[in-house]
């Protein structure tokens, strides 16, 4: 393997997702992305406290957000290297989803990869960028590519990949609404 996940949870919300389902994800993603360095990436599931102290200290930000990424360089080809951290608030995926364990494990999914792809040098400050980290997110994950944003429409669902947990139901399927 080429990732190395640290995975650490200090939110309330426990037993949600498993390391390896979600280092098995890394290491798609890596791959798919043509990398080939060892690397370590860190995930630390958090509340919606902790996440905004973040978000107010390093974006300017005073409110909770999904998900944070922190980058730490460019990875050597000599030595594993540290890729980043990633940051998700369980909280905000609880209440994203309400409380359906299932939609949550499909929301981390989809965070984490969004976190990752950041770390790797995607970013959505244009409507193309978005559009194009919409497209990778929806390859790894097995989404269709209106599925594959954190704040996407309503959309009918789509059965899980078999080698993780379900994706995340959309507003619509969780609320029962139009």
């Amino acid at each position: 393997m080429n990732v190395h996940l640290a995975m650490r949870n200090d939110s309330d919300i426990k037993r949600l997702c498993r390391a390896d389902a979600l280092a098995r994800l890394a290491e798609r993603v890596y791959a798919g992305e043509g990398l080939r360095a060892q690397v370590e990436l860190s995930l630390l599931f958090c509340d919606n406290a902790f996440i905004q102290n973040l978000n107010r200290t390093y974006r300017g930000k005073d409110a909770p957000t999904d998900v944070l990424s922190f980058w730490q360089g460019a990875p050597n080809r000599h030595i594993p290297h540290v890729l980043g951290d990633i940051v998700i608030s369980l909280e905000t995926v609880a209440e994203r989803c309400r409380g359906d364990r299932p939609a949550m494990r499909g929301e981390v999914r989809l965070l984490f990869c969004h976190g990752l792809l950041h770390l790797l040098g995607y970013t959505h400050a244009t409507a193309r960028d978005r559009e194009r980290m919409a497209e990778k997110q929806a390859h790894y994950l097995a989404l269709r590519p209106e599925l594959s944003w954190p704040d996407r429409p309503a959309t009918p669902a789509r059965p899980a990949p078999p080698d993780g947990p379900a994706r995340s139901r959309t507003r619509r399927e969780r609320t029962g609404g139009t």
